[in-house]
């Protein structure tokens, strides 16, 4: 208790918890104002380290934040020292660095920050304010303290690098058991070695020929070094890896389950430009030995063999996809179609000719009806 920790009580429940009666917002929609500035960072830090901090709840979730500067928002968040206006005083350095309180009208859903700690962007000679604040708009929306010291709603202050933090699963559980899954956030599908995969945030979901019952992993179970939660994969039959892509520009490599030494690498380590921060979704054509990368309404054909993009690209789609306007949420190749997940559907074409064979529904592949409705709005593979 004498560790710098938030100042939310906490609760005796095994994992993640909410509070009494289980206080959520009814709405997908909220906003936020900061009130007041640290004199500890920048201006544009603590903006910067705000929106992130709601941006990893708003990731997992159908939550969308908008900031306004003036009025009333859902979430108002201010810096104040020892008594600040809510019946609740800070104790000074060291000790409590910040409280926030559970969804409901007035105070509710506001975070305030004790100033006087040593708030920081990314030195850990102080707390870093994105982590503080990260945590604290947990309980803005919901959660309660968790007893697993990995989460980040333990309740005592632990240091992580903000440019490589990832929402611990026992968070993600919490705040979707509260809200849901993020209904633009795909799932995905690869097939490697006889299986055919689905990956949703943290979780693989796999089959085989000899059993076509779908069993549940965590992704990290296979794959120890993989990010958590990533943004599209792919194996590789050429080379004989597997590739998983996560924003930040990141992709790790690996060969059977061990990272390859080198990895992670930057997205533009294939050549794509440096603007694009992150895939919808990618796959080999074994045909060609190229890999095909999807980005918005575009793609791009990367050259394996010679290991350079090919010109003239970036193309739209719809220059070489027949039919398909809207961005490709997964990619997979089956049998010797390329299935193309957009939406609610998926596109079968025959790359040796360029034509749209059929259209399906995304679900096409699931034979298992409780995963199909718990998981799938869009696929990607």
């Amino acid at each position: 208790m004498k560790k710098p920790r938030c100042g939310v009580p906490d609760v005796d429940i095994a994992g993640f918890s909410t509070f009494g009666k289980m206080p959520k917002w009814q709405k997908a929609s909220l906003t936020y104002r900061i009130e007041n500035y640290t004199p500890d960072m920048s201006v544009s830090e603590v903006d910067d380290s705000i929106k992130k901090a709601l941006e990893v709840w708003a990731k997992v979730t159908p939550l969308r934040f908008t900031r306004i500067s003036s009025g009333t928002a859902d979430i108002m968040i201010s810096f104040g020292r020892g008594k600040h206006g809510d019946y609740y005083p800070f104790d000074g350095p060291g000790k409590t660095l910040a409280h926030a309180f559970a969804p409901a009208p007035g105070i509710g859903g506001d975070a305030h920050f004790d100033e006087d700690e040593n708030f920081t962007f990314r030195s850990s000679r102080g707390y870093i304010l994105f982590l503080v604040a990260a945590h604290e708009f947990g309980h803005s929306l919901g959660l309660s303290h968790s007893d697993d010291p990995g989460a980040l709603m333990y309740p005592v202050y632990r240091y992580k690098n903000p440019d490589t933090f990832v929402l611990p699963p026992d968070d993600i559980k919490g705040i979707q058991s509260l809200y849901g899954l993020n209904p633009n956030k795909n799932s995905f599908v690869a097939e490697t070695q006889g299986q055919m995969l689905f990956f949703k945030d943290s979780f693989l979901w796999h089959n085989s020929p000899q059993n076509r019952t779908l069993q549940k992993s965590l992704i990290t179970d296979f794959w120890p070094k993989a990010p958590v939660g990533v943004d599209a994969a792919y194996e590789n039959q050429q080379s004989d890896r597997i590739f998983f892509f996560k924003g930040m520009c990141k992709v790790w490599a690996f060969s059977d389950y061990d990272l390859v030494p080198g990895y992670p690498k930057r997205l533009s380590s294939f050549g794509l430009p440096r603007g694009v921060r992150n895939l919808d979704a990618a796959l080999y054509d074994a045909d060609s030995g190229k890999s095909l990368f999807f980005v918005g309404n575009n793609y791009f054909s990367y050259d394996d063999a010679r290991e350079t993009m090919d010109r003239g690209f970036p193309k739209r789609l719809d220059q070489t996809f027949s039919g398909l306007t809207n961005k490709v949420n997964a990619a997979l190749q089956y049998r010797g179609f390329t299935y193309l997940f957009s939406g609610p559907h998926v596109f079968a074409y025959d790359l040796k000719t360029g034509r749209l064979n059929r259209v399906l529904r995304s679900s096409y592949f699931l034979n298992c009806t409780n995963f199909q409705d718990s998981l799938l709005s869009n696929v990607f593979v």
